[in-house]
C-alpha cells in the first residue's frame, strides 16, 4: 500500500515542478485547451441533437402510447450522454497527448535533464513522424481497451446496489490505471519501451499507478481542471517512469544523503 502514497507524491512533485518552470507550464497548457474545445463542442452537439439521434435510431417506438415513448427515449438519451461523459474522461488524456506530442515531449525531456544526476535525458533517436505514428497507434490500442472497460462498467452500473457503490469505485481505479499508462508513455517511449512492456511495468506496480492516476481521474471530472493539471501530470509521470525503470534522480540522492546524515 506504500506505493499508493508514492504515486500520489509523484503527482504532487510534477505540479511543483511546472510551478517552478512557468514557461514550460504555459506551453503545456496549449494542447489541453485545444482538446477541451473539441470535446466541449462534441458534448454540446450531443446535448442539442442527442434526442434527435435516439429518435432516429428507435423508429419502432414511434407508435408507442404516451408517456412510454417519451420515457423510453429520454432514458436512452440520458444513457447516451452519460456514456459520452465517461468516454470523454477515459480518452481526454490520450487525445491531449496525441495533439500535444511535441509540447509534452519537450517538457518531459526538461524534467529528465533537471532530475538526472548527469543532467542528460534519454532520446529515442526516431524522427518526429515516426514518434507521432507510434504514439497514435499505441493511443488507439489503449483507447480500445478503455472503451471496452467503459462499456462493461457502464452495463454493470445497472445492477442493484453493487452498480451504485462498488462499480463506480472500480471505474475510478480503472481510469487511474489507464491515465498512468498514457502519461508515462511520453517518457517511456523516448526510452524505446513498447506498449506491452509499459503495461507489464505498471501491472507489476498497480498501486503506484492507482496512487498517481486515480486522484488525477477524479480531478479531471471537474470542468477545466484537466487542462491546468496536464503539464504537471506529464512532469510527474516522467518522474514515475524513472522509478519504474529504477533510474536514480537527484531527489533520490538528496533523500539518501539526508538519511545517511541522520544515522551518523
Amino acid at each position: 500500500m506504500r506505493d499508493l502514497g508514492v504515486g500520489f507524491g509523484y503527482l504532487l512533485k510534477g505540479q511543483r515542478w511546472v510551478a517552478r518552470h512557468g514557461r514550460q507550464y504555459g506551453f503545456g497548457l496549449l494542447p489541453g485547451l485545444i482538446t477541451l474545445l473539441l470535446y466541449a463542442a462534441a458534448l454540446v452537439s450531443l446535448a442539442l441533437w442527442g434526442g434527435d439521434f435516439v429518435a432516429w435510431a428507435t423508429p419502432f417506438a414511434d407508435d408507442w402510447s404516451s408517456p412510454w415513448e417519451g420515457l423510453f427515449r429520454g432514458f436512452l438519451t440520458a444513457v447516451l450522454f452519460a456514456l459520452a461523459l465517461l468516454l470523454s474522461v477515459l480518452t481526454f488524456t490520450a487525445a491531449t497527448l496525441l495533439i500535444g506530442q511535441p509540447f509534452y515531449e519537450s517538457l518531459s525531456e526538461r524534467v529528465d535533464r533537471d532530475v538526472s544526476p548527469d543532467g542528460t535525458a534519454p532520446e529515442s533517436g526516431l524522427p518526429l513522424h515516426r514518434e507521432l505514428w507510434i504514439s497514435a497507434r499505441d493511443s488507439l490500442r489503449i483507447l480500445f481497451r478503455a472503451v471496452l472497460w467503459g462499456v462493461l462498467l457502464f452495463g454493470l452500473g445497472f445492477l442493484p446496489v453493487v452498480g451504485q457503490t462498488v462499480v463506480p469505485v472500480i471505474g475510478f481505479f480503472v481510469t487511474g490505471f489507464f491515465l498512468a499508462e498514457e502519461l508515462t508513455a511520453v517518457a517511456l517511449q523516448r526510452r524505446r519501451v513498447d506498449l506491452r512492456e509499459r503495461l507489464a511495468l505498471l501491472r507489476g506496480r498497480r498501486t503506484l499507478a492507482w496512487g498517481f492516476g486515480t486522484p488525477l481521474g477524479l480531478a479531471f471530472l471537474v470542468p477545466f481542471v484537466a487542462v491546468f493539471l496536464m503539464p504537471g501530470a506529464v512532469a510527474g509521470a516522467t518522474l514515475m517512469a524513472r522509478d519504474l525503470l529504477g533510474e536514480e534522480t537527484r531527489d533520490d540522492e538528496a533523500d539518501q544523503a539526508a538519511k545517511e546524515e541522520i544515522t551518523r
